[in-house]
């Protein structure tokens, strides 16, 4: 029972901490954009971002202070690698004729 609670615990934990550089913090401006690691950061976390912005309009999936192309980039690489990477792990049935 107590490994449960722990597990609860920690995965709130770990929830609030990657929330801490969510998009649409005012952290990045117009004189020091988001790049190229920022943009893969924020793909990863764009699903706990959603849920954020329903509680917070300011909060963004997507960071409109970014450098562009290149932080673009990042942020598909993260979003495909992050969720289509889980249609690599599904195990197909096989069918029966």
């Amino acid at each position: 029972m107590m490994n449960r609670y722990f597990k609860i615990v920690l995965l709130l934990l770990i929830i609030i901490l990657l929330s801490g550089c969510i998009p649409g913090d005012s952290k990045h401006t117009e004189e020091k954009p988001a790049g190229f690691f920022w943009g893969i950061w924020h793909g990863w976390i764009a699903p706990i971002s959603l849920i954020i912005r329903i509680f917070n309009p300011n909060i963004r999936i997507y960071e409109t202070a970014n450098t562009g192309w290149w932080y673009e980039f990042g942020f598909y690489i993260a979003i495909i690698s992050g969720f289509g990477g889980l249609s690599l792990s599904r195990t197909k049935r096989k069918s029966k004729k």
